[in-house]
């Protein structure tokens, strides 16, 4: 029968596992068999103490509902198997460490539709022109100690990661130009940034959207143009605009010396790499990968490069995510420096505003 699975029944879970060791003997004269079928149901459904109480936890920590008891055990079968993942990752005393997040009840081909865009071909970049020069280059770096870095933002369930690489930039530039902050429209691009190569919730690139965003005449603010997480018709006003793009500056491809001069000279740079799978479950530490492609047609993710440092002798770029502030380092995250990890040096640029 069809029911809507709540936190009533994760509560109950919580409960009857709380005894540490107990038999199900045990448990059969514990008094919590009273609160109407729902013991006998987790029970049946569930079937293991132990991990119904972790996934009882998971449920109600993060809001979790489910619309049948079918749809239940499946999600609690990929949990399953994505806390075995989770705990074997673990055990290798790798730079970085995964946990339980909001998505260990997705499978991984969900999350990259939900979450990914497709891959781009970020032509701007074959040929930067980020200007070097002969400063010194401070050992860490961290923008967000300047007070110009916006907050995390959460895409939802559209792979619209381009437009919030493109709103943190411009919101990084605006704040250092003109000293307040400002949060402005991803939807907006989600919408009308089409005709430059950019496909909605499906993918783009923050240097194409830094193109519509010139020549289009400037972008409205979230207040004005407010984010729905899906594709929609463009509706876009002129009389909104609260900032404009003047230029914009690449990164030639793939080099990190002029990605990391940006960074430490300028202000946050968009950048773009491969997510591959077990990365949606980052915690901490320096995220490094020997299976994850740095070419133009590997990158699927879009984000901010807000800084750079090195942490156990392990240097890494600091680097805001849009997957919510309950994700990774409170919507933050490191990966390794010097190697073009994943592509992050393949795909970056940022813009000039007015």
């Amino acid at each position: 029968m069809a029911r809507l699975i709540t936190v009533v029944w994760c509560a109950v879970a919580v409960l009857l596992c709380a005894a540490a060791g107990a038999s199900w003997v045990e448990e059969a004269a514990n008094p919590i068999r009273m609160v109407s079928g729902v013991e006998a149901e987790v029970v049946r459904v569930i079937g293991e103490c132990r991990r119904a109480l972790k996934f009882a936890r998971f449920v109600s920590r993060f809001g979790k509902s489910y619309q049948s008891e079918e749809e239940m055990k499946e999600r609690y079968e990929i949990f399953s198997q994505n806390l075995r993942f989770i705990r074997s990752h673990n055990k290798k005393r790798l730079p970085y460490t995964l946990s339980v997040n909001h998505f260990a009840d997705w499978t991984w081909e969900e999350f990259k539709r939900h979450r990914l865009g497709a891959a781009q071909n970020c032509s701007a970049t074959l040929n930067g022109n980020h200007k070097l020069t002969d400063a010194v280059l401070p050992p860490t770096k961290d923008w967000r100690k300047e007070g110009i870095v916006s907050s995390v933002k959460d895409q939802g369930s559209c792979g619209s990661c381009w437009t919030f690489s493109t709103t943190g930039a411009l919101e990084a530039a605006y704040a250092q130009a003109f000293g307040k902050s400002i949060s402005l429209s991803e939807q907006q691009l989600v919408d009308c940034a089409g005709p430059f190569n950019n496909f909605g919730c499906h993918g783009g690139l923050p240097s194409q959207a830094f193109e519509y965003i010139k020549y289009n005449g400037g972008l409205e603010t979230e207040e004005a143009y407010p984010y729905t997480g899906k594709d929609g018709v463009c509706k876009f006003s002129a009389e909104n605009v609260a900032v404009q793009v003047l230029d914009s500056v690449n990164i030639t491809l793939g080099a990190e010396d002029e990605l990391k001069h940006a960074v430490a000279f300028v202000r946050p740079v968009s950048v773009a790499f491969q997510v591959v799978n077990g990365f949606h479950f980052y915690e901490n530490g320096v995220f490094t990968s020997d299976t994850c492609g740095s070419t133009s047609q590997d990158v699927n993710h879009a984000v901010l490069a807000v800084g750079y440092g090195v942490e156990n002798g392990v240097p890494y770029w600091l680097i805001k995510n849009s997957w919510g502030e309950s994700w990774g380092e409170n919507g933050y995250f490191k990966m390794e420096l010097g190697k073009n990890m994943c592509g992050v040096a393949t795909c970056a640029s940022y813009p000039i505003v007015a």
